[in-house]
C-alpha cells in the first residue's frame, strides 16, 4: 500500500446540477474535476454503493475509468452492511458494484460503516470470508473497514481479524477528544495494531469550513490566504500513520483549494495547532446539531423524514439574528409537501444505530417540529 501522505477524492458529496436532486450528479464538472486532480499527482478516489442515492459509483466510472488508464487512479468502495439481507446480496451488489465503477479490481475495499450493529451483520453474513475470497481472487488488493463506534469496540476487531489492512475513521479537531465519536481514541487504537489510517469527514460535512464568524477571525489573523478548510484538512494529514485524508469537494473551486496547499504539505506547527484548540472551545459553546448530513440516517426511516435538511434547518435558525419572518421555516414548509414532518417520528431509532455522530436524533426531531410547526 502507498504509506506516503496524499489527499484522496470522496466522492460522497458530487457537484450536483440540482442541489435539491442528490441523484443529479453534475457529469461534466466532475470531469473537469477528476482531470485536474489526476493531473496534479492524486490518485486515491472513494466512493459507495448507497452514496448520491445509489448514483456515486456509476459517476466514477463515467468520470474516470472510463476515460484514464486503470494504472493512473486507485478506487475504493465499500459493502453496504446496512442494506444487506441475506448473505447472497453480497455477491450480487460486489458484481454491481465493479459494473458500476468500471473496473475489474478494487484497489481498496471495505466494509462500510462498521459499528456494533453492522459488525454483528457481518459475522451473521460472512462477510469477511467473502471478502477475503474476492481478495484471494484478485479482485480486491488491500481489505479494511470504515468504523464508527468506541476504542472498545475497535480494538475487538482488530484484535479477531488481523487480516484487515487498514482502517477508515471519522477524524477532525472538533470531534478529536468528543465523548461520543472518540476520535483520538479509535486513532490510537489503530496505531495500536500498526494499521494505517485513511481519514473521513476531516471537514466534518463542511461544518469545518463554515466555521463561526470568531473562528474565522482567529484563523485569518494569523494566515489570510489560508482557507478554513485547510486548517481541517492539515490537522488530519498531519498525524502518523495517515495514508490519505479524503475530502468531498462539490465543485472545483474546492478542489483547486486543497490541492493547492496539500501538493506542498506542511503539518501545522505548535502555533497552528494552540489556535486550533482555541477554536473548539469556541465551536463547543454553540448548541447546533453536530450533523454532517452523510444521510445514513433517512435510509431505513419509516416515516421518510428528511432529518439531515431538518437539521440543517434548525441550525441555522437558532444562528439567524431575526425577528418575524423564517426563511428557513419556508424551506421546512416546502419539505413537508414531499417528506414526512419532523413530528411524524415514531421513535423507533433505528435512525440512531445508524448515525455515525451519534446524534439523539428523536430527541432533536421535537426540538425541530417546535421549532417550525408553531402557528
Amino acid at each position: 500500500m502507498n504509506n506516503g501522505r496524499q489527499l484522496g477524492f470522496g466522492c460522497m458529496r458530487l457537484p450536483l446540477t440540482d442541489n435539491e436532486d442528490q441523484t443529479s450528479i453534475d457529469i461534466e464538472q466532475m470531469e473537469h474535476m477528476v482531470d485536474s486532480f489526476l493531473k496534479q499527482g492524486f490518485t486515491y478516489f472513494d466512493t459507495a454503493y448507497m452514496y448520491h442515492m445509489g448514483m456515486s459509483e456509476g459517476a466514477l466510472g463515467k468520470a474516470l475509468t472510463a476515460r484514464h488508464p486503470r494504472d493512473t487512479f486507485t478506487v475504493a468502495t465499500k459493502l453496504p452492511m446496512m442494506s444487506l439481507k441475506a448473505e447472497s446480496d453480497q455477491e450480487r451488489i460486489f458484481s454491481e458494484q465493479l459494473q458500476r465503477c468500471g473496473v475489474d479490481y478494487f484497489d481498496y475495499y471495505l466494509l462500510h460503516n462498521l459499528n456494533a450493529r453492522n459488525y454483528e451483520n457481518a459475522q451473521r453474513f460472512n462477510s469477511i470470508d467473502f471478502l477475503l475470497r474476492k481478495k484471494a481472487e484478485g479482485k480486491i488488493k488491500h481489505l479494511g473497514f470504515s468504523f464508527h463506534d468506541n476504542a472498545k469496540l475497535l480494538d475487538g476487531i482488530l484484535s479477531s481479524h488481523p487480516e484487515f489492512e487498514f482502517v477508515q475513521l471519522q477524524i477532525n479537531y472538533l470531534d478529536w477528544e468528543d465523548d461520543g465519536i472518540q476520535s483520538r481514541k479509535c486513532y490510537e487504537t489503530a496505531r495500536k495494531h500498526n494499521k494505517p489510517v485513511i481519514v473521513m469527514e476531516p471537514v466534518k460535512g463542511g461544518k469545518l469550513a463554515a466555521v463561526p464568524e470568531r473562528v474565522e477571525s482567529l484563523f485569518t489573523s494569523y494566515a489570510p490566504d489560508m482557507s478554513m478548510a485547510s486548517w481541517a484538512i492539515r490537522f488530519a494529514a498531519g498525524l502518523e500513520g495517515v495514508m490519505t485524508v479524503l475530502s468531498g469537494m462539490s465543485d472545483t473551486s474546492q478542489l483547486d483549494d486543497n490541492t493547492g496547499y496539500m501538493s506542498s504539505f506542511e503539518p501545522l506547527n505548535s502555533e497552528e495547532h494552540a489556535l486550533i484548540q482555541e477554536a473548539v472551545s469556541i465551536m463547543k459553546e454553540s448548541s447546533e446539531i453536530p450533523c454532517t448530513a452523510c444521510q445514513y440516517c433517512v435510509e431505513e426511516c419509516p416515516q421518510n423524514i428528511a432529518i439531515p435538511s431538518y437539521f440543517a434547518l434548525y441550525n441555522a435558525e437558532m444562528q439567524a439574528d431575526r425577528k418575524g419572518f423564517s426563511p428557513q421555516k419556508a424551506y421546512y414548509n416546502n419539505y413537508i409537501k414531499t417528506y414526512g414532518k419532523a413530528s411524524d417520528c415514531i421513535a423507533c431509532r433505528q435512525c440512531e444505530t445508524l448515525c455515525p455522530q451519534h446524534i439523539e436524533i428523536v430527541d432533536y426531531l421535537k426540538k425541530v417540529a417546535y421549532t417550525f410547526e408553531r402557528d
